[in-house]
């Protein structure tokens, strides 16, 4: 009996992990204080009702036997001591906990063995960012840390009017560098991976799940659709004056009046010098005020009893307005006012991202976006918030706000953003800016944050508001994934289906070692999709399939969640097939010659004689996918042959 798989904690995120479980129809035991024999949820999963830190809840859950346990409650505290607890009880089982303290991620998976340790938060942000920049993701993981090592999985369903209407999936693949993982018809029948056919023509109402670059993905999630509004640029003069303007707006009424007479009386005087000075020019004037004013100096030639008055009066003025304008611009400075008011000057005026509130998550968007070059404005309701000041250090420009008041919105120039992602702890709050951001600009790509998936389900489908997403349906694949190990990048659905994004990184020694991709995906029944080498002395293939596995590469791939742990554990597919040539040009006679010697281990003589007459089984004993690996080598040689099943060959040739 298959070990069952332990779950701690019931709540949003445990729910969603839970259908997760059910679907890959392993056995699971729940663990929570909570839930009822009667929950709905459960769908016939096994529940103990306690709590999770206890030894004895553990081991009636069957901890000391399980095969993998996660822990998902709201407390850190809570999922650290039943790691522990669990550690106790099974020292090789996988553990897989939810943490919020982001200093403790990686520090406990090196003091704990075994442990696997998500933050909701770096998990949910990178779907956000992408689904803000293109509209769509089922998934996104890194290749590497670069920001080109981006990869994301979208959903595509072709328009009536969209350009992509008559062509082919092969002519799409020579012009962008994407792999399509799924296709679905007029017919509604799914076809996954290596069931995808290169010469579909793709009509109106087709369904496309598409791996790729970012970069590479945009313009066909665009095509023929809405685009995303052209970069308006302001010239220098507008720019500067506009932050000007706004400088004097946010200053305080006292700095903003002693300036004003300041500079009334600097001007002021200056005339009454021009007038009643013999000689004096303006620039003169204006430069005998300001000494006048701020040193006290005294006029070259005071002819006249009335002007001496007048510089008498004007150093006494003086000296009170500068002391004056010193002591509020101070204070104003002081108050950090100046900060705010220069902030808009940094503010696109169109074509950025505006982030609506400073969470946990929302700074993480934050983050990939910078690192993604992308223009960002951030609206924070609390000037105390921790992310502020780091977000404005990364280059994000920062409003402080309510982002709920429409002037607040305009500010942030929403009516001519790419896209607003909304991101505070009230779902609420959420969805009023989402609802306020819409009547400011229709066109503009809402993504909304909540973290009710029911509530996302019914907005999505009520209330047209496409992106609602849900933060524990973004989050809980990762949870599943880890309990498959690190190599388990991303887990999605397609059709019902659950599917996964492995990283397999060949070592020294591996079996997968020297095996073609393309005998590896049949076998395996998976698709490749991205080959990372690490030695600069191995070519990287033309083709992705044709290419062939060496020590230290890394192997993306997508494949069923059925299908994962033959394909980690390297369990050899089965050898029952064999290759039969039915009909050759002359001039392959000699490379057929080679292959033969090569998969027969046979003489050159042997090897002649097999191949003087068709039709002769080239080579038996092989897996599928390497008949299928064999078939195309001699498909491009023009040689006709046929895969058949070893049997099948033996008996025929008694």
């Amino acid at each position: 009996m298959e070990k069952p798989i332990i779950l701690c904690g019931l709540g949003r995120m445990g729910s969603r992990v839970l259908d997760y479980l059910l679907a890959t129809r392993r056995p699971v035991v729940i663990i929570d204080t909570v839930c009822k024999p009667d929950d709905p949820r459960l769908r016939g999963a096994r529940l103990i009702v306690g709590d999770c830190r206890q030894r004895e809840v553990l081991q009636a859950a069957g901890a000391d036997e399980a095969g993998g346990v996660l822990i998902l409650t709201n407390d850190d505290l809570i999922n650290v001591t039943t790691a522990l607890a669990v550690r106790s009880l099974n020292r090789d089982v996988r553990i897989v906990l939810r943490m919020f303290n982001q200093n403790l991620l990686a520090r406990l998976g090196k003091a704990v063995s075994n442990v696997f340790a998500l933050s909701t938060s770096m998990l949910t942000a990178p779907i956000l960012a992408i689904t803000a920049l293109t509209g769509q993701a089922l998934g996104t993981y890194r290749v590497d840390e670069q920001p080109e090592g981006l990869r994301q999985i979208v959903d595509i369903t072709i328009s009536p009017n969209s350009p992509l209407r008559g062509r082919t999936l092969s002519e799409l693949m020579t012009r962008r560098n994407v792999v399509f993982l799924a296709h679905c018809g007029q017919h509604g029948k799914w076809r996954t991976l290596l069931e995808v056919h290169p010469e579909t023509v793709l009509a109106a109402g087709d369904h496309l799940i598409v791996h790729g670059e970012p970069h590479e993905l945009a313009p066909l999630l665009s095509s023929g659709e809405r685009q995303d509004p052209p970069t308006r640029w302001a010239n220098w003069m507008f720019r500067m004056g506009r932050a000007a303007w706004n400088t004097v707006l946010e200053m305080e009424k006292a700095v903003l009046i002693c300036a004003l007479v300041f500079f009334s009386v600097v001007a002021l005087s200056t005339l009454v010098l021009k007038a009643n000075v013999e000689g004096y020019t303006y620039a003169k004037a204006l430069l005998q005020t300001v000494s006048v004013m701020a040193t006290a100096a005294a006029l070259p030639d005071e002819k006249y009893d009335v002007i001496r008055v007048y510089v008498s009066a004007l150093r006494i003025t003086g000296a009170v307005l500068l002391a004056a304008f010193t002591a509020f611009v101070t204070q104003y400075l002081l108050r950090a006012k100046l900060g705010g008011a220069l902030e808009v000057r940094r503010i696109p005026e169109s074509g950025h991202v505006v982030v609506c509130g400073l969470s946990t998550v929302g700074f993480r968007v934050v983050e990939e976006l910078v690192r993604l070059k992308e223009p960002v404005v951030v609206i924070e309701l609390d000037p105390t918030n921790r992310f502020v000041s780091t977000a404005r250090r990364l280059g994000a420009a920062v409003m402080i706000g309510d982002a709920s008041v429409i002037e607040l919105l305009r500010q942030a120039n929403v009516g001519t953003a790419r896209a607003v992602v909304s991101a505070t702890n009230n779902d609420m709050t959420n969805l009023e800016v989402a609802l306020l951001v819409q009547e400011l600009n229709p066109q503009c790509r809402m993504v909304l944050l909540l973290n009710d998936p029911q509530f996302a389900q019914m907005l999505r489908d009520a209330a047209g508001v496409a992106l609602a997403v849900c933060v524990p349906a973004l989050a809980a694949p990762a949870f599943l994934a880890g309990l498959f190990g690190d190599r388990v990048e991303s887990v999605f659905f397609i059709d019902e289906r659950l599917f996964a994004v492995i990283d397999l990184i060949i070592d020294e020694g591996d079996r997968f070692a020297g095996k073609t991709i393309r005998a590896l995906a049949v076998d395996y029944h998976m698709l490749p999709v991205c080959l990372e080498r690490t030695k600069a002395t191995v070519p990287p293939p033309k083709s992705l399939l044709a290419g062939r596995l060496e020590p230290g590469d890394r192997l993306f791939c997508v494949v069923a969640l059925d299908d994962v742990e033959p394909l980690l554990q390297r369990k050899p597919a089965t050898a029952a097939f064999a290759v039969e040539v039915t009909a050759m040009p002359g001039t392959a006679r000699d490379w057929l010659i080679g292959i033969a010697r090569m998969k027969n281990g046979c003489s050159l003589e042997e090897a002649d004689q097999l191949t003087s007459q068709v039709p002769f089984r080239l080579a038996g004993g092989l897996t599928r996918g390497e008949a299928e690996d064999l078939l195309a080598q001699l498909q491009r040689e023009r040689i006709t042959a046929r895969i058949c099943p070893h049997e099948e060959l033996l008996s025929t040739t008694a």
